[in-house]
């Protein structure tokens, strides 16, 4: 039915009848001035409906005073939730202090032949087969086939060999064993034939690659270029069988969002963090509801699809192998679970990659045959998603039901190089709005799908109008065009990894920063200030998930995780060396960087971070007035003013980083074609592929049968084992808890005077008594003499193992993440006592309510029938009121009783584990003098009086270090 929509700038209420609008109309007086002054008449007339892509039905009042990008937004955000709901039509239900507004009628489950069904029906019963596990004959024949082929990627030979050796083990043990009720029993599989050939046949997860191949024009001279002449084969799956496949993947039951929802927290404050939280979903299901003249998409569900593309290299010695894939995920999946992969991220496609002689390089023809090519290809992979877009297919979702589903193209992650062949724009200019390039950002509109054909209609054919006056390529034509409701420029993700990570802070900011240093000090006392920066770097602490810089900065070879691992001690070591414009320029930089990194943002947040940008830009300016930069024109640069908007567009930004595609390569591209012999290798990287998503899948649908626990994962946990510090954890979503690990060290004293002796401690025994005081409630002023004696054994530990919700870290599906806090006589050769966070006041917010320790000991014992785990620290005090104004980071040294005699009298205490949070990375405050070269980073924490509390350690401390 057709509804009528308010004109006001913000106002997104719609109506059945003119008088409805009317009476709306009259009730406002900001109403009636607006339309006074936009109808010649005295009295405002509903005008018609606007098409979905008029810009005046996406306007809104602003979140905040604060600047906002240009584009607007689809959905006003309201401080009080009855004038949301006014607003905002939908269901609204309240749940754990949050109020969510959803799309009515979407989602709704139904039959599989799409009969609706009342909401309260039960998932159809999951009924296990007679053989769950086929098509092997046993769990034990599963796990066989799933070891060696995902966990060693053992080699066909090897395979072979090992399947012949145990059926030789098999027989000798049969012969040895003269019983006749004995049954001979072989080895598992014949051969690696037999084992990939019961993988293959397995039903889950199928996705068979097809290849579609380019037609050479026939025409062609006999001396046109080979690249014109040449076919290039394009292989893909597809896209409609992998979204099912994704759909009905239980173990997404708790990741998965069937419609659109608005998030607002108790006092009425929004919120974004997965995709369907997003303005952009909400729009897009509203135009779709809005749009269906036929009522077919009524109850529908929307899928957002969402692609990415990165060239990647596998190969520089064997003559610059790269390949080009394009994943598919889906917006309806939790940020959380596509980090995690889990099969929620899956390669659809691996595009053609044309060469020429190097005498193409420049030339136009050349450059338009390739993206010609490349919109071509993702046009025809995709295509099967087309008549999904307009009418609704059936499809059986993680939870069990059956729902109809309308497809959309909603988000492209893409480095800003894929993103200028993506867009069609031109090298240098904004993919999302039209600034000109030598000025990017300065004021400017967004672009569109509707305005590109515009400026195509108007300009196109005139030479170079295109190109240089708006940037764009008029040769190019998006692949979107050909999908409705697809915008490509609204499509562009925003890009942490290789945009922000890599480009600005490591390729810009750091390199301007030793530039700087050039300029300032001359080339020869720059080198001997950058030489004592890398010994700042090889001298940072050891701390879980940060790499080790043994030679500072100073390799060739730079990733995505050095680049991560760089910007998290890069501003202790050049605290001194730098202005204090340019520190809090870097400061600034880096509280975007980990504010955006966050998992749930809010609107507070959302002014944090424009605060961030503008201090950012203010700062930035030192740079030009040092003589390093004369602009700061910058494409990758200028992209973070667009991330307020696309926050609100898209979600967390954590669940659409380029990190993700770029991890994903290890599993898709690199690992499957180091198991390949490197002889045309995409086929059996394509095979590679097809084999390990079927065992995912059979996997999951085992987890569902309770045949495999839900933290079932292929890889070896080395984590249990002791040798990794950090990782991710398959669980479900918990509080934060510190255990200590899970074996006694065999060595020490089993009773506390003789362990205190042990570890040179003589304070242990009264500290211990003094903590069952404080456990047992007693007096504080109760006299030493009188207070509680430990007389059972003590277990004495190396570790603890930290859990806690961090899904902007390596996490798990639930964003679970845990860490090991270290305090060992012998780690690598060395002695190893980590730092702690520990909880001394919880009634104060972030650090002040926390207090840094040095862990001595971790041990356990039991007192009156309870096991009291607990931890020897050593105390950081805070050094001064307030953080670091040139660093923006809290400060703290050791704490002794009396400073002059520091070795004798620390202070000390014993904690439960229970106050401790996780660990805690304390960098060095270096002073003005170059450190020794002998210096190294286990030695850091012994001969440095001052520290800095590292709040870009992760992303979690980030959060809790304010």
């Amino acid at each position: 039915m057709s509804r009528l929509y308010c004109q006001f700038p913000g106002c997104t209420r719609t109506f059945k009848r003119n008088s409805d609008l009317t009476k709306h109309v009259n009730s406002s007086r900001t109403h009636q001035e607006y339309y006074r002054r936009m109808t010649p008449s005295s009295s405002p007339s509903p005008s018609p409906s606007p098409a979905p892509d008029d810009d005046r039905y996406f306007e809104s009042v602003p979140l905040s005073p604060i600047p906002q990008p240009s584009s607007p937004q689809a959905i006003p955000v309201r401080q009080d939730t009855k004038i949301a709901h006014e607003y905002l039509t939908g269901d609204v239900f309240v749940s754990r202090h949050k109020i969510s507004i959803n799309i009515p009628n979407s989602g709704q489950i139904c039959d599989e032949h799409g009969n609706p069904l009342p909401a309260d029906t039960p998932p159809p019963e999951n009924l296990q087969p007679d053989n769950p596990w086929a098509p092997f004959d046993s769990e034990a024949h599963f796990h066989v086939a799933n070891f060696l082929y995902q966990n060693v990627e053992m080699s066909q030979g090897n395979i072979d060999q090992l399947m012949d050796v145990w059926a030789r083990y098999q027989r000798e043990l049969a012969a040895n064993n003269s019983c006749e009720n004995c049954v001979e029993v072989g080895s598992p599989f014949h051969s690696h034939t037999e084992m990939y050939d019961l993988i293959d046949s397995i039903s889950h997860g199928d996705a068979p690659w097809k290849c579609l191949q380019t037609v050479v024009d026939e025409h062609l001279s006999a001396n046109a270029p080979e690249w014109k002449k040449t076919s290039y084969q394009v292989w893909y799956r597809d896209p409609d069988t992998v979204v099912a496949n994704i759909l009905s993947n239980p173990e997404f039951i708790h990741d998965f969002d069937v419609a659109p929802y608005i998030h607002l927290d108790g006092a009425g404050v929004r919120r974004w963090a997965d995709f369907m939280s997003g303005n952009f979903a909400w729009r897009h299901a509203t135009r779709i509801q809005e749009d269906d003249t036929e009522n077919c998409a009524e109850g529908a569900m929307l899928v957002p699809i969402i692609l990415g593309a990165d060239k990647t290299t596998v190969s520089v010695a064997t003559g610059h192998v790269e390949y080009h894939p394009l994943y598919l995920s889906i917006g309806n999946i939790t940020n959380a679970a596509r980090c995690a992969h889990r099969n929620a991220v899956i390669p659809i496609g691996f595009l053609a990659i044309p060469k020429a002689d190097r005498k193409y390089d420049d030339d136009a023809d050349f450059r338009i045959f390739k993206k010609r090519l490349y919109h071509n290809s993702i046009a025809a992979i995709l295509r099967s998603l087309k008549p999904g877009m307009k009418t609704p297919v059936i499809r059986k979702c993680p939870d069990g039901h059956f729902r109809k589903i309308i497809y959309d193209l909603a988000a492209f992650i893409a480095d800003y190089p894929e993103q200028v062949f993506l867009s069609g724009i031109v090298q240098g200019w904004c993919t999302r709005c039209n600034a000109m390039y030598s000025e990017l950002d300065g004021p400017a509109d967004r672009r569109t799908r509707d305005l590109d054909q515009m400026l195509r209609d108007e300009y196109g054919g005139e030479g170079r109008t295109l190109w240089d006056n708006f940037g764009m390529d008029e040769h190019v034509i998006p692949f979107t065009e050909g999908f409705p409701r697809a915008d490509i420029h609204e499509m562009m993700s925003p890009d942490l990894l290789h945009q922000i990570i890599k480009g600005c802070f490591k390729d810009m900011l750091v390199e301007w920063t030793l530039e700087y240093l050039k300029l300032e000090h001359g080339e020869a006392r720059a080198n001997e200030i950058l030489d004592d920066i890398d010994r700042r770097l090889a001298a940072v602490p050891a701390f879980p998930g940060i790499r080790y810089f043994p030679e500072g900065r100073r390799f060739k070879q730079w990733t995505g995780n050095d680049s991560k691992a760089l910007m998290k001690i890069f501003l202790p070591a050049v605290s001194e060396y730098l202005p204090t414009e340019m520190m809090q320029c870097l400061a600034a930089f880096l509280d975007f960087c980990y504010l955006v990194r966050r998992p749930d943002i809010n609107e507070h947040m959302i002014q944090e971070i424009q605060a961030a940008i503008d201090r950012f830009h203010s700062y930035r300016d030192q740079f030009i007035i040092s003589g390093v930069r004369k602009h700061f024109s910058i494409p990758r640069m200028h992209a973070i003013v667009h991330y307020p908007l696309l926050i609100q567009e898209f979600g967390s930004p954590n669940g659409l980083c380029s990190s993700i595609t770029e991890s994903r390569h290890i599993s898709a591209v690199k690992k499957p074609w180091r198991r390949s012999n490197k002889y045309h290798a995409l086929s059996q990287i394509l095979l590679t592929n097809q084999r390990v998503d079927k065992l995912l899948a059979l996997q999951s649908t085992l987890v569902s049968y309770h045949l495999l626990p839900p933290s079932y994962s292929p890889p070896p946990d080395a984590f249990e084992s002791g040798s990794e510090d950090v990782g991710p954890v398959d669980s479900g979503r918990a509080t934060a808890d510190v255990k200590l690990a899970r074996t006694r060290e065999r060595h020490y004293p089993r009773f506390i005077a003789e362990l205190a002796e042990y570890i040179k401690q003589p304070q242990l025994e009264l500290l211990a008594r003094q903590f069952l005081r404080d456990q047992l409630n007693l007096p504080a002023d109760t006299p030493d003499a009188n207070l509680p004696f430990v007389t059972s054994k003590i277990n004495v530990y190396h570790s603890a193992v930290a859990v806690f919700y961090a899904p902007s870290d390596i996490s798990g599906i639930r964003g679970m993440k845990r860490e090991r806090i270290r305090s060992t006589p012998s780690w690598r050769h060395n002695e190893r006592r980590d730092t702690a966070l520990v909880i001394v006041d919880e009634e104060k917010p972030g650090f002040r309510g926390m207090s840094a320790a040095r862990v001595l000991l971790f041990f356990s014992f039991r007192h009156n029938g309870l096991t009291y785990p607990c931890a020897l620290v050593h105390w950081f005090n805070t050094y001064g009121q307030r953080r670091d104004p040139k660093t923006g980071l809290w400060m703290v040294r050791p704490a002794y009783w009396d400073q002059n005699r520091r070795e004798q009298n620390p202070c000390l205490a014993v904690v439960h584990l229970d106050t401790l949070i996780h660990g805690v990375h304390l960098i060095p405050v270096y002073g003005s003098h170059p450190i020794p070269s002998e210096v190294k980073f286990n030695h850091s924490l012994d001969i440095f009086k001052l520290f800095y509390v590292n709040k870009y350690a992760d992303y979690h401390a980030n959060e809790i270090l304010f």
